[in-house]
């Protein structure tokens, strides 16, 4: 449809200020006929899950309250940000607004009156014992928090496209604020759905081509989808980014634009490498691997959808436009120094099976990983040897039972508070020289769990949480910092040599 997506997340719509300069960015790019996606304010969607779970932990006092009141009490600093930012940004449709988060505060308390009811077992619960029926009581209480959770928090993204499609109405601008429910089709597992593709592109092109087509630019929340039979959904945390890309896939857009606090991707967090720096360009392979192992900038599942449809993806600075950005591409050219930037994951836990069964034998790791698979337990990164396998794990939510049974295979060892680290760079596995300056850097440090075999673009390994700064800070110092100052050395002498000629 030529046009463009143009996601802006919680930080980028935080407060009056913020909502304006993002309603000024969008103005500014009507000729790019967009299509805005956002997120909640920053820090609304902890808080309204925060709610849920004060409701199915709460005691029967605070149950029989009127209406959720004393779960909600929290949530009215962030009514407030709302209804200032509504104050300072809007005249005309400041009472449509103002109604409209008013109705969203009473839907929610009347979520979480419902909810805590279920939990407190009163008669209007059947819905419990119909929808889970086989179930384990724990599974049952962990769908139905899933669920409330999921109805909970998509008011956030829902208050934030009102918000900025009014904001753009007062500015001029032809626009209107979208349901993603009726445009982001997802199977019904709350908490984390998966997008039904085929229903997804069909009903987000009814509902947007005509808007797009009439010169309406369309706002709708991230984040959030419908099952099938209508049930709210939520694709997980940072999941406004792959709405982006979802809707990009759908409308075959020009780009995919991601506004968020920081200038791109850099070559390492800025938390613990003050002179980190913006790389200009990604491949999608390359950004794909900082995504998955720690850089925030990329939610893990964008890219997919961009990658299918070949759609160009960049992160851009919503606070300082002139401060550069990252366009990630199909491909791009290897860089000077091989590495364009560093990864890191923390909260890590390592397990390590060893077995002598193992050697020679068949349907070893097929016996092994069905046991994640069982408990739903996500693996990252895979060593082995002859007779063991170590792995690295995010969701450490069933690792008791796992290792329970892990132990029938043989002898398990369990290492927490370890930090994960991934040196991305096109060419790394078939550069010289790379691994040996990664290892001498950190040669005092204790590696572990070293992968590289499986990528041609990264080397992966593990070490103590607590080292991860220093870790990461003297990577970055022998791959940008002394590599960048040999290179201005070099070029020094060679217009030396030129003016002594």
């Amino acid at each position: 449809m030529n046009t463009t997506i143009m996601k802006f997340g919680g930080t980028s719509v935080e407060g009056a200020t913020a909502f304006k300069n993002a309603a000024r960015i969008v103005c500014d790019r009507q000729a790019l006929r967009p299509v805005v996606v956002v997120s909640a304010m920053a820090g609304f969607t902890d808080a309204l899950l925060d709610c849920v779970r004060q409701a199915f932990k709460a005691d029967s006092e605070k149950r029989d309250s009127e209406k959720g009141a004393p779960f909600i009490e929290t949530l009215e600093k962030h009514f407030d940000r709302h209804h200032r930012v509504i104050d300072a940004l809007l005249t005309d449709e400041a009472p449509r607004l103002r109604a409209l988060v008013d109705q969203s505060r009473n839907e929610i308390s009347e979520l979480l009156h419902t909810c805590a009811q279920e939990i407190a077992g009163e008669p209007d619960n059947s819905k419990v014992a119909t929808d889970v029926v086989g179930n384990s009581t724990n599974d049952q209480h962990r769908r139905r928090r899933k669920f409330f959770e999921d109805a909970v928090a998509s008011h956030g993204e829902r208050l934030s496209a009102a918000l900025l499609a009014a904001v753009l109405i007062e500015n001029g601008v032809s626009s209107c604020d979208v349901d993603a429910r009726r445009c982001v089709i997802t199977d019904d597992e709350h908490g984390c759905a998966a997008p039904l593709m085929n229903e997804t592109i069909r009903c987000t092109r009814e509902q947007l081509q005509p808007l797009v087509a009439s010169s309406c630019v369309p706002v709708l929340g991230g984040f959030i989808g419908s099952t099938q039979s209508g049930e709210t959904t939520t694709l997980g945390r940072g999941g406004s980014d792959y709405t982006a890309a979802l809707v990009g896939a759908a409308l075959e857009a020009n780009e995919i634009q991601i506004w968020t606090d920081v200038p791109g991707v850099l070559t390492a967090d800025p938390r613990l490498v003050a002179n980190a720096r913006t790389v200009p360009h990604l491949s999608f392979e390359e950004a794909a691997e900082l995504a998955y192992f720690g850089a925030k900038v990329l939610h893990p599942k964008t890219l997919q959808p961009a990658i299918e449809r070949d759609i160009p993806v960049r992160i851009c600075n919503s606070r300082a436009q002139e401060s550069g950005s990252t366009l990630v591409v199909g491909e791009t050219t290897k860089s000077p120094q091989t590495v364009k930037a560093i990864a890191h994951k923390t909260g890590v836990t390592t397990v390590q099976i060893t077995s002598a069964r193992m050697l020679g034998a068949y349907g070893f790791l097929q016996a092994l990983f069905g046991i994640f698979a069982e408990h739903k337990t996500a693996v990252d990164v895979v060593t082995t040897s002859e007779v063991s396998v170590s792995l690295s794990l995010d969701d450490t939510t069933s690792l008791n039972e796992i290792v329970a049974k892990l132990e029938m295979l043989g002898s398990v060892t369990v290492e927490e508070k370890r930090a994960i680290l991934c040196v991305v760079g096109e060419g790394l596995r078939t550069t010289p020289g790379i691994a040996a300056r990664i290892f001498s850097t950190i040669s005092d440090i204790n590696v572990s769990l070293i992968s590289q075999g499986a990528s041609k673009i990264n080397l992966t390994f593990a070490v103590e949480e607590s080292r991860v700064r220093e870790t990461v800070a003297r990577l970055h110092k022998e791959f940008f910092e002394v590599a960048e100052s040999e290179d201005a050395r070099r070029e020094l002498n060679d217009l030396s040599a030129e003016v002594s000629v």
